[in-house]
């Protein structure tokens, strides 16, 4: 929380910038990058967001926020010691920033009901955040909303195994809306894949003592057999069921889908992902390049997948991720920084007179 706070403290402040100017004979047309207005985030139980919604003041924006009552004491604290005391230091409305102290959850929908605001942020995942999007949508209100996480990964032919164990590691370490969920490899490489997949398996669960759950798709009965480990446990599933995304706490809960090809792969992804994160590992750079073309995700890369975030990955702080379950975010990427919280308003400035049409 005290990175992010430096991080805006030393960001440019970018309230009015001209983005675009175009020429004419006795006249121009300035596009001035502008505030947006009212920012209105709805957070999970992790008080560190408080701290990300303030950079919204960066580019002359205000926020309001309501937060999960587990974090409410945390962010009361920062409030009262942090942001207020710095808001009057600056010179700035002690009102820019706006906590809702309220852990009710029918603030948050009012607060995505209320058509003074022009931008309504959920973070978080499930049915709640599509509930707040239809309640902001329904008033009018543009969103940005994070809906279904889990990522993707898809082993080509020619993805190095060993390269494949560590990135597979290290997209397992923690959960959240960017772990590995679906790890795909095709046909001709599905026991080597599996093997580096079920040793690790097994050492987190009996790091952890507790078991991990591996779903097999493509794969006979007899076949998963060859996965099974004394620590974790292999169940057989179907391709219908890619589309879920599993939640666990200590130990990790996956797929593991065969395949006949990358390109198989890769309409799975497009078909059953929440359109998210999609990783694609080999060395073929045709086949690196056909991922990028068919791959419908924000978030494409060819090495672990907990990199998609905005702090990690920009160096600055996040306001918020979006996946394209709903369709493609219009003119912005998937991660939401206070650079992004602005409008467009064109300026016309006249030297001469006799201009007309």
């Amino acid at each position: 929380m005290v990175e992010s706070a430096r991080l805006w403290a030393s960001s440019d402040v970018r309230k009015e910038s001209v983005a675009e100017q175009i020429e004419h004979e006795g006249w121009r047309v300035e596009k001035i990058a502008s505030p947006l207005g009212v920012v209105a985030f709805v957070f999970e139980g992790r008080p560190n967001v408080c701290v990300d919604a303030t950079g919204v003041l960066r580019t002359g924006n205000s926020c309001v926020f309501r937060i999960g009552s587990d974090a409410l004491g945390t962010a009361r604290a920062i409030m009262s010691t942090c942001l207020r005391p710095a808001l009057v230091e600056s010179g700035l409305p002690e009102d820019a920033v706006v906590l809702l102290d309220e852990s009710d959850r029918s603030s948050g929908w009012a607060l995505f009901s209320d058509r003074r605001i022009s931008l309504a942020v959920a973070r978080g995942s499930g049915q709640a955040v599509s509930d707040l999007g239809f309640v902001a949508q329904s008033n009018g209100i543009s969103t940005s909303l994070h809906g279904t996480g889990g990522a993707w990964m898809i082993l080509g032919e020619t993805a190095e195994i060993g390269w494949f164990a560590e990135t597979f590691r290290h997209s397992l370490d923690r959960k959240v809306c960017n772990t590995l969920n679906v790890c795909c490899a095709p046909v001709s490489r599905w026991r080597e894949v599996g093997t580096v997949i079920a040793t690790h398996l097994d050492e987190f669960s009996r790091a952890k003592g507790s078991r991990a759950t591996l779903h097999v798709v493509g794969l006979t009965a007899g076949d998963a057999e060859f996965l099974q480990r004394d620590h974790f446990d292999v169940h057989i599933d179907t391709t219908d069921n890619l589309a879920t995304e599993w939640e666990w706490d200590d130990v990790p809960e996956l797929f593991f889908v065969v395949t006949e090809s990358v390109k198989d792969s890769l309409d799975l992804c497009n078909r059953y992902s929440p359109q998210f994160v999609a990783s694609v590992l080999g060395t073929d750079q045709a086949e690196q390049d056909l991922a990028w073309q068919i791959l419908n995700a924000p978030f494409v890369g060819n090495g672990f997948t907990r990199w998609v975030d905005g702090q990690y990955a920009l160096g600055r702080p996040e306001l918020g991720l979006s996946n394209w379950q709903n369709g493609r975010s219009l003119a912005r990427g998937g991660i939401l920084s206070g650079d992004d919280i602005r409008t467009y308003r064109y300026r016309m400035r006249q030297t001469n007179p006799s201009v007309h049409r």
